[in-house]
C-alpha cells in the first residue's frame, strides 16, 4: 500500500469520527472516540494509542506511518505523520 493510500485510511477514519459526532446526543470527549469508533479498527495500534496517545487520548496511532490527532478548538480528529516516509513506497 502507497503512502497516498495510507493517508486516505487516517481520513476514512476521521470522517467516521465526524459521522459519529453528528449522531451523538450531547459533547464527546477525545476517549469517546477511542471506545467507540478507533478501538474496534484493525488499523489502530491500539497498544501504541494507549501507551503514547495521552490521558486523556490526544493522538490515535495506525499501524503505518499516520495517525490522527485531537482538534480539542474543533472537536476533532485530523491525520497527521508519525512515521518516517519510505520513498519506496510511494
Amino acid at each position: 500500500m502507497g503512502h497516498f493510500d495510507e493517508v486516505e485510511e487516517a481520513w476514512s477514519l476521521s470522517d467516521a469520527a465526524r459521522e459519529y459526532a453528528a449522531q451523538a446526543e450531547g459533547e464527546l470527549s477525545s476517549d469517546d472516540y477511542l471506545s467507540t469508533v478507533f478501538a474496534a479498527s484493525p488499523q489502530i495500534d491500539l497498544e501504541r494509542t494507549q501507551r503514547e496517545g495521552g490521558h486523556p487520548v490526544q493522538r490515535i496511532f495506525l499501524k503505518t506511518p499516520y495517525g490522527l490527532q485531537w482538534r480539542p478548538q474543533h472537536k476533532d480528529w485530523i491525520p497527521f505523520r508519525h512515521g518516517d516516509i519510505d520513498l519506496n513506497n510511494i
